[in-house]
């Protein structure tokens, strides 16, 4: 029979395992219920699929995401082992030959959503399968403590139900010590053995950096990198704008984000795999899954919403153990954008009644009636309708759903996308012919760059909003823009993939408008409250710049004795030797510049100073509490008039 190291080295070529692999695969075979806390990048994956392996029957790995799934499968595939990811892609048809083929096909792991096992098919399935290990990965979902809570997460348990021999692991890289606890308690494991493995990695160096010009500093750093980076922004048009800026400063960029189509993500994914382009400036839905060990620097230019999100994106840094790089580039700036961004998007009790209201309002549903009816739904388009706020009604409708008020498929994120397939020179010749449709092309054009070259992304809803034109004194809607857009498809002027951002919606219990907000008033409070305290703790420890890094993230996740890393900004300006600071040198420099100019930023005095950044600041701190510099509106240092 074979073990496990025999496996490791057959199929993954590696030596040997990384502590505690080992341990946790041998808790396993032994039939231990088994909870791992694993850095991002520590093989959380293998501490499930070789223990599989070893035994008889299917592991059944319940996973949040789709990308995370098949790209855990199309891995499994290649090395000959044979794997399956139960997905919207599988109709009832297709998802009954599936199990056939799991149930006599020799198939060792089975790869689902929680949302998908909760549908009774799918369970009378898995009732017909041998079952030797449940694998739960990214377990922190399962908390309302945890910074990704989704609800299907809490009946996961019924797969012990179904099997009960079966034992379960439960994996995670970021959840504090009451996280891990409410991951016991959710599943109902007993005689549960856990592990952790230390935050501390020795090869990354963890860099807070407060500057004025994030653009600038993000391109200084990246030409000192040599090999991939990940940078992370806060939205779309952020990743867009950056990785434009860092292409024409001659950095090979390319973007990501949640509104890309499957083919664009596809190739921008490859080719920053590839290192055509190794930058790759994204959103946080860049990440899950992704397997590249030499990547050399994480830079986020946003304020991340929770430490849990920020020690995941730095982990995927240095994976093969060489030495990379995280840096946070943050300003006062920077910090009030996030925590605007924040207060935009909680949405208290009586804003969610509000809410309420009008979406029963909407479907015409009275008091006391319930609406047994799947619905089409459209975010965009009902808070345009009713004046609604589209990021405080997203958080609205989260919490509906949370509380199983509501149930609502997840379609927000997709987008229709066009490219025009003509020349300039046709187009305007189109236009003069067609003058009804001369003012949506001119919209086209003016909102959304590069439908020449490639795909893009639009929004139907919000091209309406933008037509001044009436018809018979009704204003157009988001029907009529695609009516237009088919006709320019028919006509070959543009290439049109229409996504409907309709989601099916039902309404799960009657409607009772002050008995439900009544109800749930308290739960809203509470998970507000987890929102804002999360973000205040990233905030806190950017800020902190006294106590090591590692120590900081150790102590936040319940690890008593961190460590001090010697590598981060705060040991590396600890260690520095003590130079007393001559402020009126650097006073009687500073002033000298004036001379010639009028005005100059920070920024723009600490270059042409040869004294540290820290002293200069200081120093321009006290020359404005002496009055002999000012800053103007546009943030810039000028001497008073007195001087």
């Amino acid at each position: 029979m074979k073990s496990s190291i025999d496996l490791l080295q057959k199929y993954w070529k590696h030596p040997d395992f990384r502590e505690p692999q080992k341990e946790i695969i041998d808790a396993v075979l032994n039939n231990s219920n088994v909870l791992a806390l694993l850095p991002t990048g520590a093989g959380k994956s293998l501490c499930f699929q070789i223990p599989a392996l070893l035994q008889p029957g299917v592991c059944i790995v319940i996973s949040p995401l789709i990308a995370l799934m098949e790209d855990q499968v199309e891995n499994l595939q290649k090395k000959g082992i044979k794997a399956i990811a139960l997905t919207s892609k599988y109709n009832r048809e297709k998802t009954v030959q599936a199990f056939d083929n799991i149930q006599y096909g020799n198939y060792k792991f089975l790869y689902l959503s929680p949302e998908k096992l909760q549908s009774d098919f799918i369970q009378e399935k898995i009732k017909q399968l041998q079952v030797s290990l449940i694998a739960v990965d990214e377990a922190h979902c399962i908390s309302q403590w945890g910074h990704d809570f989704r609800p299907a997460y809490l009946k996961i348990h019924i797969l012990k139900e179904i099997h009960p021999k079966a034992n379960i692991i439960a994996l995670t890289a970021s959840a504090t010590s009451l996280v891990l606890d409410d991951i016991i308690e959710q599943l109902q494991l007993k005689k549960v053995q856990t592990f952790r493995k230390p935050l501390l990695r020795k090869n990354l160096e963890i860099q807070i950096i407060s500057t004025e010009n994030i653009y600038e500093k993000l391109n200084n750093s990246l030409k000192q990198i040599n090999g991939s980076s990940i940078v992370y922004t806060g939205t779309r048009k952020n990743c867009i704008q950056i990785s434009n800026y860092l292409n024409r400063q001659g950095l090979k960029s390319t973007y990501y984000h949640g509104g890309l189509s499957y083919d664009q993500k596809m190739k921008h994914h490859t080719a920053w795999m590839e290192e055509t382009t190794p930058i790759i400036v994204a959103t946080n839905a860049f990440g899950m899954g992704i397997d590249k060990a030499n990547v050399r620097a994480i830079i986020h230019t946003n304020i991340p919403n929770s430490i849990e999100n920020y020690t995941q994106e730095i982990g995927r840094a240095g994976r093969d153990g060489l030495n990379s790089v995280s840096k946070l580039l943050f300003n006062n700036g920077t910090i009030a954008d996030s925590q605007n961004y924040l207060y935009k998007s909680i949405a208290d009790p009586k804003f969610c009644k509000e809410v309420y209201i009008k979406l029963n309002e909407n479907y015409q549903i009275g008091n006391g009636e319930f609406f047994e009816k799947k619905v089409l739904f459209n975010l965009q388009d009902f808070c345009t309708k009713y004046n609604l706020p589209i990021l405080k009604t997203f958080s609205a409708m989260h919490f509906f759903e949370l509380e199983s008020i509501i149930e609502v498929n997840q379609n927000y994120g997709k987008k229709s996308s066009l490219k025009i397939i003509v020349s300039n020179n046709y187009l305007f010749e189109y236009e003069k012919r067609n003058p009804k449709l001369e003012e949506l092309l001119k919209i086209i054009l003016r909102n959304y760059g590069g439908t020449f070259d490639q795909f893009i992304p639009i929004n139907e809803s919000s091209i309406a909003n933008k037509l001044t034109i009436n018809i018979q004194n009704i204003k157009p809607d988001k029907r009529y823009v695609i009516a237009l857009l088919k006709q320019l498809h028919y006509d070959k002027i543009i290439y049109y993939k229409v996504v409907s951002n309709d989601a099916d919606l039902q309404f799960l219990v009657p409607r009772e408008d002050n008995y439900v907000i009544h109800h749930i008033s308290k739960n809203i409070d509470f998970r507000n409250k987890i929102k804002i305290d999360k973000a205040q703790k990233v905030i806190n420890f950017i800020q902190n710049d006294t106590v090591c890094r590692n120590i900081q993230l150790s102590h936040y996740f319940g690890e008593k004795n961190g460590i001090k890393c010697g590598i981060c900004d705060v040991c590396i300006a600890e260690n520095k030797p003590k130079i007393k600071t001559d402020f009126e040198s650097i006073s009687k420099e500073i002033t000298s510049l004036f001379i010639e100019k009028e005005q100059l930023s920070a920024n723009e005095i600490i270059k042409q100073l040869l004294f540290d950044k820290n002293s200069i600041i200081k120093t321009l701190q006290l020359l404005i509490e002496k009055n002999t510099l000012r800053l103007t509106s546009q943030n810039k240092f000028e001497k008073t008039k007195n001087e």
